[in-house]
């Protein structure tokens, strides 16, 4: 009587293994890549909120506000209230009656990525390490908000 073999030759849990790391390579930059863009969404996003708000408050006091405080900070009379991020920090700077800029700057796994507006809607992209270490680059001219590695614009 003839005895039958049973499990795996060491060659075939070889191959199973050199295809799984060969998967895995391409996916997890992928996944990495994805997961940044779906986090970049917050910060522009919050960027369009904040526009709004400060437009609405040109609307009602035919100037722009005075400073910009964030939640739950409360606003004063002559200032706005913007929303709390969870991985971007927003800011505004050069408030006056006529101009203004508000920034989302990036921190933890978003650190390196900033984005601007301002009272004209120029919307701009700063990139610095980690994020340009990554492959993620501002574009050229930097007249948008980057949402792709290679510049790639909303």
């Amino acid at each position: 009587m003839a005895r039958q073999e049973q499990g795996f030759t060491l060659i075939e849990v070889l191959i199973v293994v050199a295809i799984l790391a060969i998967l895995t390579a391409i996916a997890v930059p992928s996944y990495s890549d994805y997961v940044t863009r779906g986090r970049i969404v917050e910060a522009t996003a919050g960027l369009g909120d904040a526009r709004n708000k400060i437009e609405q408050y040109f609307q009602d006091n035919r100037s722009y506000p005075t400073a910009c405080q964030v939640f739950p900070t409360a606003a004063g009379a002559t200032e706005v209230q913007l929303q709390q991020l969870q991985r971007f920090t927003l800011s505004c700077g050069s408030l006056s009656a006529t101009t203004y800029t508000v920034t989302a700057t990036g921190a933890g796994p978003m650190a390196g990525f900033a984005y601007t507006i301002d009272q004209n809607g120029t919307r701009t992209t700063t990139m610095s390490s980690p994020a340009s270490t990554n492959g993620w680059t501002a574009a050229s001219p930097n007249t948008c908000w980057v949402i792709r590695k290679g510049g790639l614009c909303s």
